[in-house]
């Protein structure tokens, strides 16, 4: 997400004295990937980042195997996940492959302590609740139909509005970025892009806490949650520049692409990262073509997994949708609307349904959390009586 952005106090010239009130160095530290030759960003912070002080206990996180070969279409009621108090605690892993994890979570609490994932990016999905997403490049307050973009390495911490809250996780070990065909050589999103820049929720507020003392950060790396303590708080930023931030957008904001005749799901598209994509589906006008169809056509799913979230609305494609059920369809064999879907899309003129949509490249492996919510028997849910 190539966008400058900058808050707070830094000096005009990078890695040049800048020091605080008190005389003392303000600890300047790069914030970037795949090297040097990435996006990154300065932070200055009133403490060193690096004063470690001790090292706790790793418990494994690793997602546990099901069903390694899945060949079948499933479905989940995702809001059979139970709401748990902690933010960790609550994220259940359903499905994964060598590139991303999906995941579902119910925290009812905020975090007291500090969250970094040490080698993937997050793109959180915002189903129900209010509340913060605190970092040390600011804050960003988010609703329902957010999408919440944190890259690794950035500590954060939720501060939830109510107890009632429902996200939908994406782990990427490769960055979350815009489709490369939204983007000019610059970056810059193009003209006929579904959204723009000025759509995305900033970093804003910085606060700069400057005190020492005992400060858990729980980091995961290798499947694995170890909390660290540090002597300075993380949050002690004074100011930062750069290109390389958490950000968030809201899929109300994504503007859909419509035709005369049903265009095929890549013009849903909002995310993507390496071998898989993301895509929203939002209300938009129907079809045009006096004869159109505007229910999606059947087609086989050679070459990746689909998985559907439903957010809301009514789903034109499938029968018996509810808020928070996910649906998987594995590459390798066809799929498309339910009985009746077709005839019923006929002549109308709109749809209401909001949805997020992840195509994996590679198939996903299924987990124990999966199978406790899978509703029995959808792959016959096609068959006419």
């Amino acid at each position: 997400m190539p966008i400058y952005h900058k808050l707070g106090v830094f000096p005009s010239k990078r890695h040049t004295v800048s020091r605080q009130d008190n005389g003392e160095l303000y600890q300047e530290e790069l914030f970037g990937t795949e090297g040097f030759s990435s996006m990154s960003s300065l932070l200055y912070h009133c403490h060193a980042p690096t004063m470690l002080k001790a090292v706790g206990e790793s418990i494994d996180v690793s997602p546990k195997v099901a069903i390694a070969k899945n060949k079948l279409p499933r479905s989940y009621k995702g809001f059979a996940i139970k709401p748990e108090a902690d933010y960790l605690k609550s994220r259940k892993t359903i499905l994964f492959n060598s590139d991303l994890q999906v995941s579902l979570a119910a925290p009812k609490s905020s975090m007291d302590y500090f969250y970094k994932h040490g080698e993937a990016d997050e793109l959180i999905f915002v189903h129900r609740g209010t509340g913060k997403l605190k970092t040390p490049f600011g804050s960003i307050r988010f609703e329902y139909g957010d999408y919440l973009v944190i890259p690794r390495g950035c500590i954060y911490q939720f501060e939830f509005d109510t107890e009632d809250n429902r996200l939908l996780i994406v782990e990427s070990f490769s960055p979350i970025l815009t489709p490369r065909s939204y983007r000019n050589k610059f970056g810059q999103l193009l003209e006929h892009a579904p959204f723009c820049e000025r759509d995305y929720k900033l970093p804003e507020n910085l606060e700069t806490h400057t005190e020492l003392g005992d400060f858990k950060i729980v980091i995961k790396k290798h499947n694995q949650l170890t909390p660290y303590t540090y002597a300075a708080h993380p949050f002690d930023v004074a100011g930062w520049d750069g290109y390389h931030f958490p950000y968030g957008f809201s899929i109300h904001n994504f503007e859909p692409m419509t035709g005369r005749v049903h265009l095929p799901p890549p013009v849903h598209q909002t995310f993507e990262g390496h071998n898989f994509v993301v895509c929203s589906f939002v209300p938009r006008m129907y079809d045009y073509h006096p004869k159109a169809i505007p229910s999606p056509y059947n087609h086989s799913n050679i070459d990746s997994d689909e998985v559907l979230y439903y957010v809301d609305g009514d789903f034109m494609s499938r029968n018996h949708i509810e808020k928070g059920m996910l649906t998987l369809h594995p590459g390798g064999l066809p799929h498309g609307p339910h009985p009746g879907a077709m005839e019923r899309s006929i002549g109308k003129t709109s749809t209401e349904e909001l949805a997020v949509m992840i195509d994996p490249f590679k198939p996903f492996q299924l987990t124990e959390e999966a199978v406790n919510i899978e509703q029995e028997g959808y792959f016959k849910s096609w068959l006419t009586e």
